[in-house]
C-alpha cells in the first residue's frame, strides 16, 4: 500500500465519507444492500483534505497522462473535485450528465470542448463503472480523445475491471477497497470478526446482498 493510499483512506474514514457496517447494511441507489457506503463529496467540506485530493490527483494526471486540453468531471459527485484539478492545471473545465438534458439545450456535455481534444475524466469514486463509463462515451462521442480516468475510491469489483477493459479505458485511483479496509483495522473502525464478511461481499457483491436482503 502506498503513502498516497494510506493518507487517502485515513482521511475518508476520519470524515465519515466511508461508513462500514455489517451489522446494518447500506442500501445503494441500485436498491442492493452493502457493508460499505462511500459518499466522498463529504471531503469537500475540509480544506485540508479537499487540497490534499486536488493535489494527488494533479500528481496521477501528470504521471499517468501527461499534458491534456480538457478536464471533464461526472455528474455529480466528480464535478467539484474536477473543476479544482482544472483550476490548478489551468485547464478547461465541463462536466457530463448521465443523459441529455429534456429542456433548454439538451446538453448532455456542459461547458465548450471540441473534437479532438484530450481529456482526462475525474470521478469521486468508482463502483461498477458503468455511470463512469457513459461520460466517457459521451465525450468519444463528441470526437474528443479520452485519455483516461481518475477517482479518489473504487471498490475493485470485477465487474468494474471488466466494464473499464472493454471500453478500453484507464483508471487510477488515490485509494481502494483493500487499502481502506487494511487502514480501518488498523485505526480500530472494523472489527476483525468483520473482516470474512467484508472479503465476502467484495468476492460476490449480488449473493451477499441477496442474502442479507432475506435475512
Amino acid at each position: 500500500m502506498n503513502e498516497t493510499a494510506e493518507q487517502t483512506s485515513t482521511f475518508l474514514l476520519q470524515v465519515k465519507a466511508v461508513k462500514l457496517n455489517n451489522e446494518h447494511p447500506f442500501t445503494w441507489a441500485s436498491g442492493r444492500k452493502s457493508p460499505i457506503y462511500c459518499d466522498n463529496r463529504v471531503t469537500l467540506s475540509y480544506p485540508e483534505i479537499r487540497t490534499y485530493i486536488r493535489q494527488r490527483f494533479v500528481d496521477l494526471i501528470t504521471e499517468y497522462y501527461g499534458d491534456v486540453d480538457v478536464i471533464a468531471g461526472v455528474a455529480t459527485g466528480g464535478i467539484a473535485q474536477g473543476a479544482l484539478v482544472a483550476q490548478e492545471l489551468g485547464k478547461p473545465f465541463v462536466y457530463v450528465r448521465s443523459e441529455e438534458k429534456k429542456h433548454g439545450l439538451t446538453n448532455q456535455i456542459e461547458g465548450e470542448i471540441h473534437s479532438g481534444q484530450t481529456v482526462v475524466v475525474v470521478e469521486d469514486l468508482v463502483s461498477t463503472g458503468k455511470s463512469s463509463l457513459i461520460a466517457v462515451h459521451a465525450l468519444r462521442d463528441k470526437g474528443c480523445v479520452v485519455k483516461g480516468m481518475v477517482a479518489i475510491f473504487t471498490y475493485g469489483l470485477a465487474v468494474a475491471a471488466k466494464n473499464f477493459e472493454d471500453a478500453n479505458v484507464e483508471l487510477h485511483t488515490l485509494t481502494n477497497y483493500d487499502s481502506l479496509i487494511k487502514v480501518a483495522c488498523e485505526l480500530d473502525y472494523v472489527r476483525e470478526a468483520d473482516l470474512e464478511s467484508l472479503k465476502t461481499w467484495r468476492q460476490n457483491p449480488e449473493l451477499w446482498s441477496d442474502q442479507h436482503m432475506e435475512s
